[in-house]
């Protein structure tokens, strides 16, 4: 009797988990999704609370494992550059290239995922991230590609000609490896801190960073490359 409660507990915990993570996913699109529609005052809104929401969890996990109070404010310095870049240039970017960096992230999750899963294979850094593969990275390039060459169809300049398609896709892959470079930097410092997730914020997922740690680093690489002027040689901005 006491197994078969056992087990029962153990086979409805997944699906007790995946219910609060679906919930939590679909409010979390919705909200955000709704601010990047609407832009102006509500987007600004939303993500200047993501921005301290982001600093609180980095300190957080600075806080765990940086002893000497040198350190610490370097640390906070530069997540302070790293997170409030990353946002500033999210406002700043043309709509369709918001939606586009989103949607190659997005992507890039995707496409590791399943290629990750499909083929396995040898792990990337298993000491920092253990789930991640060589195959889910390639995964994740493919995917990553597939929107900007999906983006391409509909924007001017280099992108509406055949002979860009390279290009394209040496971009797509480009933010692929920003975007699981994002991830394992946030990997490592919860490695560091002994931590599963940054924070609790949101139910099933863990903290915000958890959430938004490679798209962090794609914003912020696409802030850059922006300021740089790439984007504008390019046609994508």
């Amino acid at each position: 009797m006491m197994a078969n409660d056992v087990d029962g507990d153990m086979a409805a915990r997944p699906r007790s988990d995946l219910r609060t993570r679906l919930i939590s996913a679909i409010v979390m699109v919705a909200v955000a999704g709704v601010a990047l529609f609407i832009g102006g005052w509500l987007l600004q809104i939303l993500v200047a609370g993501v921005a301290i929401g982001l600093f609180w969890e980095f300190r957080a996990l600075v806080r765990a494992f940086v002893r000497k109070q040198s350190h610490y404010i370097l640390w906070m310095l530069g997540g302070a550059c790293y997170i409030g870049f990353a946002c500033l240039s999210l406002l700043q970017m043309e709509s369709l290239l918001r939606w586009v960096l989103i949607a190659a992230v997005i992507a890039t999750d995707s496409g590791a995922y399943f290629a990750g899963r499909k083929f396995g294979g040898a792990k990337i850094a298993p000491s920092i991230s253990p789930s991640k593969t060589w195959a889910g990275l390639y995964g994740g390039m493919a995917g990553a590609a597939i929107v900007l060459l999906l983006a391409a169809l509909r924007a001017d300049g280099l992108w509406a000609y055949w002979w860009g398609a390279p290009l394209i896709i040496f971009m797509g892959c480009v933010l692929a490896v920003v975007a699981q470079a994002g991830d394992f930097f946030e990997s490592w410092m919860k490695r560091r801190a002994g931590v599963k997730d940054s924070g609790a914020l949101i139910p099933g997922h863990g903290g915000l960073f958890d959430r938004v740690d490679g798209l962090l680093a794609v914003l912020a690489f696409g802030g850059l490359c922006k300021w740089l002027g790439l984007l504008s040689w390019a046609g994508m901005a």
